[in-house]
């Protein structure tokens, strides 16, 4: 296969000798694109939800696509092309043996795409306009009846989102918490049981169609304000394309949410149920924007998966995932969290700061690394200096903490979970933590770490040998710390857990964990 790819990114390999070649893939497919057209192989891949492995299925699937897209790219989708082995290498559309099949089409115009007018800020209302003009009688007069109907129904939808859940538990601990993957599951299985009387209303409805089924930024394309091309619908799985137009709907409004156009997202929707008079539509916007967040997370897990896609698309495509999941425990009602990892030097605070972020996948923020970066300084760079003085002067720990309250309410508003770790010895910066919890309406709490003297007295010898640690700590801190340090009455007990750090930091992670879930319980009534 890599010969095939590289003969491919030559001009000889074209009838119309392209100046320059550009090579793109997904987890199913090469793209080519070669001047003024483009040519689309499929991977020889097999995930369950589409079987592309043999070259009879992959020219089928070609086949499909062209028919398929035509419906909104008429003049975009040229046909179905054989790629050949010749005794000069592999080539588009000559003689020889046919080694692969390749869908050709127009190239649509860079400028125009939707994914590089959201980056660019240059998405107008008017863009939205224009395509709920094009898709509303797209999807009145899209395939429906009995056939098509099935895949509407609750028995279908409910494989779909279960499929998404199984072919993602191996990604659980790596692109999405354990306690945001079983929350999903739940509240999707608690909407599906709630709501079946609303689901049998959108087939008879009349709301079930053979629609898009990859309905979002990258598949749009505007040639100005003059033409809008909805392009590269799924072929490869009806239960994928066929269903409720909300499930299409919500791809492209969830998009926009992605991409922090909240408005533009309500606009589209508004305009869609104006013009269609989908009044229901709202009822199930949601539950289906959480499985399409979720579909768009696994398709990133995928490919971060993959061998053969260059590692810094892989970890994009985990970052993209993690946020997508994001974006799928919202929807389903779900709130961030603040833990706040507390207590003196040395009594293992960042130990378990590090075990909690790394088994929450939270982002972690720690006031010695802050500060250092504030100043100018590595995190491996030391300043031992005395007590309150210099690098630890009150007014460089002010804006420390500062930076540390700004960081979380960034992260938490983003739908990140967050771990602070610091030593949070005064009640006034403690305080802070708490108004920003009941503002933004999340769930808070604060861990204080404690040890023997004795312990915390060896802890901070070892740690002065550890070059990379960025703790500036020592026993004479730690003694004066202890002076100063305010009782954390003001802390509400529900969102308190006091630990001794003497067990191995995963047992306290799971100590945490038990207490988190409690806390979110408590939260959520």
């Amino acid at each position: 296969m890599e010969r095939l790819i590289e003969d491919l990114l030559g001009p000889e390999a074209y009838p119309h000798r392209p100046e320059r070649i550009e090579l793109r893939q997904t987890h199913i497919s090469w793209v080519f694109l070669a001047g003024e057209l483009v040519y689309k192989i499929k991977k020889p891949v097999d995930f369950g939800f589409l079987d592309f492995t043999t070259l009879e299925k992959r020219k089928h699937f070609c086949e499909r696509e062209v028919v398929l897209n035509r419906r909104l790219c008429p003049d975009i989708y040229l046909g179905v092309v054989p790629v050949v082995k010749t005794t000069d290498g592999f080539r588009f559309e000559g003689e020889g043996e046919v080694v692969e099949w390749a869908v050709k089409m127009r190239r649509l115009p860079e400028e125009g795409m939707m994914s590089r007018l959201i980056r660019e800020g240059a998405l107008t209302r008017n863009h939205l306009e224009l395509l709920v003009q094009k898709l509303v009688p797209f999807y009145q007069e899209a395939e429906t009846g009995p056939e098509v109907n099935r895949y509407g129904s609750l028995e279908t939808v409910r494989f779909n989102v279960e499929e998404n859940f199984e072919q993602t538990r191996d990604f659980v601990g790596k692109a999405l918490s354990r306690l945001r993957y079983e929350y999903i599951v739940s509240w999707s299985r608690r909407f599906m049981e709630e709501n079946q009387a609303l689901f049998s209303a959108r087939i008879e409805g009349g709301f079930i169609r053979d629609g898009h089924g990859d309905l979002y930024s990258a598949n749009v394309c505007y040639d100005d304000l003059r033409e809008v091309y909805v392009f590269d619908c799924i072929e490869f799985n009806e239960r994928f394309r066929c269903g409720d137009v909300a499930q299409d709907l919500a791809f492209l409004s969830m998009d926009l949410d992605f991409h922090g156009l909240e408005d533009f997202s309500r606009f589209f929707i508004e305009r869609y149920v104006e013009l269609s008079n989908d009044r229901r539509l709202y009822d199930i916007l949601d539950f289906y924007k959480c499985y399409r967040a979720y579909v768009r997370g696994k398709i990133g897990c995928f490919t971060w998966a993959s061998e053969g896609v260059p590692q810094e698309e892989r970890e994009a495509a985990l970052t993209a995932a993690r946020r997508y999941f994001d974006l799928a425990y919202r929807y389903a009602g779900g709130k961030p969290f603040l833990i706040v990892v507390f207590g003196l030097s040395g009594t293992g605070k960042s130990v378990l700061g590090r075990t909690l972020y790394a088994e929450l996948l939270a982002e972690y923020y720690n006031s010695d690394v802050v500060r250092k970066e504030l100043a100018g300084l590595l995190p491996s760079e030391h300043r031992y200096e005395p007590f309150e003085k210099g690098l630890y002067a009150p007014e460089m720990t002010e804006r420390t903490y500062e930076e540390l309250l700004r960081r979380a309410e960034a992260s938490l508003t983003s739908g990140r979970d967050v771990v602070l770790d610091a030593t949070y010895r005064k009640r006034a910066h403690r305080e802070t933590l708490l108004q920003l919890a009941r503002k933004l309406e999340v769930p808070i709490l604060f861990i204080l770490c404690e040890a023997p003297a004795e312990v915390i007295r060896e802890r901070l010898e070892r740690r002065a040998q550890e070059a990379e640690e960025p703790s500036d700590g020592r026993w004479e801190i730690y003694l004066a710390q202890k002076k100063r340090f305010e009782a954390p009455g003001e802390i509400p007990p529900e969102n308190l857990l006091r630990l001794e750090t003497t067990e191995p930091p995963k047992n306290l992670a799971e100590k945490v964990k038990t207490r988190l879930f409690e806390c979110l319980r408590l939260f959520g009534k």
